[in-house]
């Protein structure tokens, strides 16, 4: 009665290329899966705190208090460092004895806005472009790696006058297995990658929302000053 081989039994008898590139494999599917986790953390938290800082700003508060409040904070993130960045360079263009020009006020924290918002979106899509190499690269390094695998099973078949199924079958197997592990590794990379894409790109457009609300404020405040 034949026993059917394991999979680890498969690994361990494949050629030493087919076990580096399974190897490789196993490395980018672990550090895809670790940088899921910690995109899909940051992102819920950039969210949560999108959606309390909106609730205070719109609650009537007082725009210097609330700044005063994030600035003894020492801890900005979000739509917090936007408005931040503007309402700091408003400030420091309001004062005393100086002209005030609106559109220049508006302009110059705009400018301030754009570059917090810009740092923001650099941290929050930092490392998703390896989530994009794994999922195009990792099929095509499985694919290489079961080709190897399928040449090699064959080579060994040239010393044999009489072949068989039974002969190729293994080593067949052995390289099917690189196709499978650089699926693996492909699947979840892709799926994470346009989620988090699509989430980064709302939540920017939130961002941007926000720039241009705060900005109309600031203008009605410059006007009745």
């Amino acid at each position: 009665m034949s026993v059917e081989p394991t999979f680890y039994d498969l690994l361990i008898n494949s050629s030493l290329l087919a076990q580096v590139v399974l190897v490789v494999l196993l490395i980018a599917s672990i550090l895809s899966w670790a940088m899921i986790f910690v995109k899909w953390r940051m992102l819920k938290k950039a969210r949560r705190h999108a959606t309390l800082f909106e609730d205070r700003f719109w609650s009537g508060a007082n725009l210097s208090q609330l700044y005063e409040s994030i600035r003894a904070r020492a801890q900005e993130g979000g739509l917090e460092s936007i408005f931040t960045a503007g309402f700091r360079e408003y400030i420091r263009l309001q004062r005393p004895n100086q002209d005030k020009v609106p559109g220049f006020v508006v302009d110059a924290a705009q400018r301030s806005m754009r570059v917090a918002s810009s740092r923001a979106e650099d941290e929050m899509g930092r490392w998703l472009s390896f989530l994009a190499t794994v999922g195009s690269v990792s099929p095509y390094v499985g694919l290489f790696g079961t080709v190897w695998g399928i040449m090699h099973a064959f080579m060994a078949l040239g010393d044999v006058q009489q072949a068989s199924l039974a002969m190729v079958a293994p080593g067949i197997a052995e390289a099917l297995i690189a196709t499978a592990m650089g699926l693996f590794a492909a699947i979840p990379a892709v799926v994470a990658y346009n989620r988090f894409a699509d989430e980064l790109e709302r939540l920017m457009t939130r961002y941007d929302n926000f720039q241009d609300e705060f900005l109309a404020i600031l203008q009605r405040q410059l006007v009745m000053s």
